[in-house]
């Protein structure tokens, strides 16, 4: 009998291949995708019921400031003395077209709101990811590096005391430093003034001022938006940074031990070089997996941040409406988080199949 060498042992079986190359991904592609539907209808359908535990939108809103007659003939008129499910099934049919409802404290379309906040939101998001991958990509490879040793452990209670420390004191700490004492970066909002008028001039605006500035060539504007970001980005980036810094770390750590590792090693490769060129790659695919989580746990803070920035985003205005009782508000930007957020983890699924086909069988 033959005894198979090393590398026919380790060579793929030909029963395995699979006769179309790429079927299982798109297969994969569109199971996701239509996991999309009932996820969102799940959510959509709990904020709306929930909404309703205090009654009608109306009388949360106006209850109290409207004499009893005029009250009872505003919830008739918005055909909210009607069945429950009934009005649920009216919801759902005008967010297929793309309703979200009419604001009740300023009679506002929902969808108009959306569109001007929502962008300012995923802007400070974007920024906030930029801020985590900066901090625990370097940091995660030096607590891998240093395995057991003091800057481990330092980097390690760093990371716990980012994702535990509350999202508003980070907030308030880094304006009192930076902002009140220092004076080296702006206290809150966007852009200044000038800035706020140019972003209003543009034509074909996206919202995202970075964007925009950079479309009319204004330099100027696209530093003063920068340096408005700082802050909020940095309190909102710090949040995920510690959850990706021990992602890192573990994965590292564990590639380290693989074989192709070990060979290298053995042939003299100094353990700098076998963390920073071979190790960190494969230890990256776990943190794409992951993202679409942490992207709504930003999506959750973004409400606090930009609260505490007067950042006027879709969290901004949602702590408004809520204050103002609007429900109605409230149920659309909630629904619409929601929206992104499910889409958001369709995205990074797919990318991280296409990265690493262990995800997809």
């Amino acid at each position: 009998m033959t005894v198979p060498t090393i590398d026919e042992a380790l060579a793929p079986t030909p029963v395995l291949r699979r006769s179309s190359k790429g079927g299982g991904l798109w297969r994969y592609i569109l199971i996701r995708l239509l996991l999309i539907i009932p996820t969102v209808l799940i959510l959509v359908t709990l904020v709306f019921f929930l909404m309703r535990l205090t009654g009608d939108p109306i009388t949360a809103a106006l209850g109290g400031r409207l004499p009893p007659e005029q009250l009872a003939e505003r919830i008739h008129e918005a055909g909210y003395d009607r069945p429950l499910f009934v009005q649920y099934f009216e919801y759902l049919g005008g967010l297929l077209r793309g309703d979200f409802g009419t604001t009740l404290t300023d009679r506002r379309p929902v969808i108009e709101i959306l569109l001007q906040y929502g962008a300012a939101t995923l802007e400070l998001v974007f920024y906030a990811l930029i801020v985590a991958f900066i901090v625990s990509i370097p940091l995660g490879l030096i607590a891998a590096y240093r395995r057991d040793k003091w800057q481990d452990a330092v980097l390690r209670i760093m990371a716990i005391l980012a994702y535990a420390t509350p999202i508003f004191f980070v907030g308030l700490l880094l304006k009192l430093v930076f902002s009140v004492w220092l004076g080296w970066l702006p206290v809150s909002g966007r852009g200044t003034t000038r800035t706020e008028l140019v972003m209003s001039g543009v034509e074909n605006p996206t919202g995202i001022y970075i964007v925009d500035a950079l479309r009319i060539g204004n330099m100027d504007a696209v530093m003063d938006v920068l340096w408005h970001a700082v802050l909020p980005a940095v309190a909102l980036g710090l949040l995920t940074a510690g959850v990706f810094l021990r992602l890192i770390r573990t994965n590292v750590i564990g590639t380290l031990g693989q074989q192709y590792v070990t060979s290298g090693r053995s042939r003299g490769v100094s353990e700098f070089r076998l963390v920073t060129k071979h190790a960190y790659r494969p230890a990256l695919i776990p943190i794409i997996t992951v993202m679409g989580m942490q992207i709504a746990l930003m999506l959750a803070g973004a409400v606090l941040t930009e609260t505490v920035f007067e950042w006027k985003g879709l969290g901004f205005v949602l702590a408004e409406y809520l204050q103002a009782r609007d429900f109605v508000a409230v149920q659309g930007i909630v629904v619409m988080i929601a929206v992104i957020v499910a889409v958001t983890n369709f995205i990074v699924d797919i990318v991280a199949a296409a990265i690493d086909p262990r995800v997809r069988y």
